[in-house]
Order: structure tokens, then C-alpha cells, then sequence
């Protein structure tokens, strides 16, 4: 114990005090540097975080609204186009779902109601349609730059939408719609008549084919016989 009783007055001796005023010092430094470094480094990864959510949001955003573009000439474009944009129109919505905003759910409804609408409008409307793009852009875009504000008036769209689903009006519209679409693939469904050839023509095709390869059998002509020259034989 005598080490301890040593250690002890040292330490509460005047000539300690430079020693325990240094290492309080040095202690407070690597304290204070651990803290800054641990806030730039969260500063930092916060900032990326944004910076990759932002991406993400404006990526989703384009494509949606360039699937708004594509859905304002359904009509006009073929099955195998309008694979091509479901397809992408289905990742956009994805990427919208998935984004870490409150409301992205909300956005993504709304913006799926408005394409279904700018689909079934390009049958009757055709190239008309310019100004809802445009109110549909401006509308993401108001989104993308204030979410919080514009999820309500998405939510309030979204209740009038569904108070109108119920309407008598709606069932004519959705047997309107399936026949736009059926006659929309009919109208790039080859026609059997014209590349497929009946039965009887390709019986009478193959006929003729065959007769043209067998043809006439040929005819044997034998040479004459000189009658002379046996009756001269015959006398010898």
C-alpha cells in the first residue's frame, strides 16, 4: 500500500499539477476529434443518401412521365410497343413504391390512375391530349420538388376517383374500353386468306409440281434395215 500512498500524494502535489493539466488536455482533444470525425463521416453518408434517393426519384419520375407520352398515342402504337411500355411503366411504378418518401405509395396510385386515362382518351382523342401531359408532368414535378404538400391533393384526387368507380356510367366505359382494345389487335392480327394458302391450293399446287417432274415417257425411233445388203449376202 505504501505505492498507492506515494501515488496519491504525488498526485495531489503542486508539481503533479502540470502533468494532470496536459493529459486532461490531451484527453479532450482525441474526445472532440472522435465526435467531429464520427459527424462529417455522418454528414457525409447522409449527404450520398439524399444524393442516391434524389436519383432514384428522378429517374422514376422521367420515366413516368415519358410512359404519359407513349400512353397519349396508345393507339396508334403496336402490341409488341405497348409490351415494351408496360413493362417499363411497371419498373417506374416500382421504383416510385419503393423510394423512402412518405406518400410514395399515394404518388404511384395516382400516377397509374392518369395513364389508364391517357390510354383509354388516345382512342377518341388522339394527339389532343398534349395539355394533360403536361398538367401530368407539372404534377410530378410539384411532387418531386414537395411531397408532403402535394400527397394530399393526390390522396383527394384518389377519394374522388374511387367515389366515381361505383358511378352506372363506369360499366359502359370499361365494355367501351375492351372493345377499343379488341379491335386495336385485330387490327395487327395477319390475315389467314392472304399468308396461309387453303387446302385445295396446296393439293393443286403439289400436283403440278409432280407432273412437271415426271413428264412424257420417252419414245425409242429403231434404225432402218438395209434390205440390199441382205439379199447380196443371201446369194453368196
Amino acid at each position: 500500500m505504501q505505492w498507492w500512498n506515494d501515488f496519491v500524494a504525488w498526485l495531489l502535489s503542486d508539481a503533479a499539477r502540470p502533468w494532470l493539466f496536459t493529459a486532461a488536455v490531451l484527453f479532450a482533444s482525441v474526445v472532440a476529434a472522435g465526435l467531429l470525425s464520427a459527424w462529417i463521416a455522418r454528414r457525409a453518408v447522409r449527404g450520398l443518401i439524399r444524393q442516391r434517393d434524389r436519383e432514384l426519384r428522378n429517374s422514376a419520375v422521367a420515366a413516368l412521365i415519358d410512359a404519359a407520352t407513349e400512353a397519349s398515342v396508345w393507339n396508334s402504337l403496336t402490341p409488341q410497343e405497348q409490351v415494351l411500355s408496360d413493362r417499363a411503366v411497371g419498373q417506374a411504378d416500382l421504383q416510385v413504391r419503393l423510394l423512402p418518401i412518405r406518400g410514395a405509395d399515394v404518388a404511384a396510385d395516382w400516377a397509374s390512375h392518369q395513364l389508364h386515362e391517357l390510354k383509354r382518351a388516345s382512342a377518341t382523342f388522339g394527339y389532343q391530349l398534349d395539355p394533360a401531359v403536361v398538367e401530368f408532368r407539372e404534377r410530378l414535378l410539384e411532387w418531386q420538388r414537395h411531397p408532403s404538400r402535394t400527397r394530399r391533393d393526390f390522396r383527394s384526387d384518389l377519394d374522388r376517383w374511387r367515389a366515381q368507380r361505383n358511378d352506372p356510367e363506369q360499366a359502359i366505359v370499361a365494355e367501351q374500353d375492351s372493345w377499343v382494345a379488341e379491335q386495336h389487335h385485330e387490327r395487327y392480327v395477319p390475315s389467314p386468306l392472304i399468308d396461309q394458302p387453303s387446302a385445295a391450293e396446296a393439293n393443286s399446287a403439289d400436283a403440278n409440281s409432280a407432273d412437271a417432274d415426271t413428264g412424257p415417257a420417252p419414245v425409242t425411233v429403231n434404225p432402218p434395215v438395209d434390205s440390199t445388203a441382205d439379199t447380196a449376202e443371201s446369194r453368196h
